[in-house]
């Protein structure tokens, strides 16, 4: 992890550069994924393969986060929390054309 002042690092991301060399993520990234995407699919009532399915999520990928075997990019938490809060909407926002029930 590089070091880098306060201001500097507010100046490189507001400027829209990659600033994650100067975190450890490692740590941040898997503690919540289980538990990020058990909430994420409880708010759909689906089973894990239709999950992987409407969200277009490799169903390995998604069975690995929710059983905390594989870290999960910020992005894809992200994915996650907002799949919980708006599940119908996200599925319609990326084409999902008919309801999987």
């Amino acid at each position: 992890m590089k070091k880098i002042s306060t201001a500097e690092l507010e100046r490189r991301f507001d400027a829209g550069e990659d600033v994650d060399e100067y975190f450890d993520l490692s740590k941040a990234w898997r503690p919540g994924i289980a538990a990020l995407a058990q909430e994420a699919r409880a708010a759909t009532g689906l089973s894990q393969a239709k999950f992987a399915e409407r969200y277009r999520i490799p169903l390995r990928t998604f069975q690995d986060w929710e059983q905390g075997k594989r870290r999960a990019s910020p992005a894809a938490c992200n994915y996650l929390r907002a799949i919980a809060k708006l599940p119908d909407q996200i599925a319609e926002a990326i084409g999902d054309q008919e309801r999987v029930a």
